[in-house]
This record gives structure tokens, C-alpha cells and sequence, in this order.
């Protein structure tokens, strides 16, 4: 499981849900293979580790909340696309990823596209519909909502791009686009569209200063 696992090949393909923040288009559907699999699993770990191993991820597996849940959410995606796994290793795999969501109290289904390098700093109180899209090497903290708005003109889910850190608390709703490098302040309440390194604070959030997630995204040179 270790070679497979920390296996780097597809490094050009570790996201295959891109973000495009200029045009907010949204992601095609795809397959993801075993590669890629493993690719999304590797990353997600060096972001906690700053490196890779067997070791590193047995250790961070049992240890860090955030990253098991991520392993096992990556994991179900994978194994729901293949018939012969969706009727044999996929219900195990699916009963952890729930008995784990009420433990730790993060409910991220596994369907949610998010690209490689998702770092959750802390477990919690975290909530994000299954039809957001987050891209690459974001951060989510405890109390975090990434949630559906019925109605108005923002009505239907948020698009986050890259690098984009979401502070403890933060809730951010509809279909606004948060784009890439941005930073969500603590508890802010996120209703419309934040630009390209915007820092971003209150209820509802408003534009402080353009210096963007510098310093809160980590360990992303896998």
C-alpha cells in the first residue's frame, strides 16, 4: 500500500475539477483513476507533514482528525465509480466516513469536487454541501458553512478557487465565487462574489485589504 499510495505520478493531474475564476465556469464531470487517487490522498497529507512516507501516514491516519476524514472522503469517490468496489469495498469504506462525521462533526460528502492539498486545521461544527466545488491547497477551520441559498439572484451553491483560507466559523452562501488566494476572516458571513486576494471580514463580509492567504496556506510544493 505504500508504494501505491505515495506513488507522485500524477502530479499534472492532481486536480481534474479545475476553478477558473475569470469566467467562474464550472467543473465537468470526470473519472478519477487509481493515480489520481493517490496523487489527491498524497497531497492532502504533505499539507499537514511538509512530506510523505509510510510512516508520516500511518502516523497522521490515526493522529490528525482532518486528514483521516479527508483519506476516507477521497477514497469513497474513488471506489463509488467502479461497479466490482462500489458492491464490495465501498459500504466499509462509507460506514467509517459516517461514523466519522459524527465524531469529529465534519460533514463534507464524499461526492463534494474538491482539487488536491485540502487542509482542515481543526475538526468541528464543519458543514459544505455536496454541490460546492473548493478548489486546490485550501483551508477550512472549525464552524465553517459552505451552504445553499434558496432564493435571490445568489441562488445555488459557492465555486472557491484556489489557495483560499476560510477562517473559523465563516459561513459563506449561494452562488457567489470566491476567487483564488483569497482569505475569509473569522465568523464572517460570505454572500456575494470576493475577489482575486481579497481579505475579507464581517456580516455581511466586506473588503479590507488585498494581501490575500500569504502566510495561511502551507506546505503546498508537492
Amino acid at each position: 500500500m505504500g508504494d501505491m499510495l505515495f506513488d507522485n505520478s500524477a502530479r499534472g493531474r492532481g486536480l481534474p475539477f479545475g476553478v477558473d475564476c475569470q469566467s467562474a465556469a464550472w467543473p465537468m464531470e470526470c473519472t478519477m483513476r487509481l493515480n489520481e487517487w493517490r496523487f489527491l490522498a498524497n497531497s492532502d497529507l504533505y499539507r499537514y507533514a511538509g512530506k510523505t512516507s509510510l510512516l508520516i501516514f500511518l502516523e497522521h491516519i490515526v493522529l490528525t482528525p482532518g486528514f483521516k476524514y479527508t483519506f476516507l472522503m477521497r477514497t469513497c469517490a474513488y471506489l463509488d465509480q467502479y461497479r466490482i468496489l462500489r458492491y464490495s469495498l465501498f459500504p466499509l469504506v462509507l460506514i467509517l466516513l459516517w461514523h466519522y462525521k459524527y465524531k469529529f462533526g465534519i460533514d463534507i460528502p464524499y461526492k463534494t469536487k474538491i482539487g488536491s492539498g485540502f487542509y482542515i486545521g481543526h475538526f468541528g461544527g464543519i458543514v459544505v454541501h455536496q454541490e460546492a466545488v473548493i478548489g486546490r491547497n485550501c483551508n477550512i477551520s472549525q464552524g465553517v458553512t459552505i451552504g445553499v441559498s434558496n432564493r435571490g439572484d445568489r441562488k445555488g451553491i459557492p465555486f472557491i478557487g484556489h489557495s483560499v483560507f476560510i477562517g473559523p466559523g465563516a459561513k459563506i452562501f449561494g452562488r457567489v465565487v470566491v476567487c483564488d488566494n483569497a482569505a475569509i476572516g473569522a465568523n464572517s458571513v460570505v454572500t456575494s462574489d470576493v475577489p482575486e486576494r481579497a481579505v475579507v471580514v464581517g456580516n455581511p463580509a466586506r473588503v479590507i485589504s488585498h494581501t490575500g492567504s500569504d502566510g495561511y496556506i502551507n506546505e503546498i510544493d508537492y
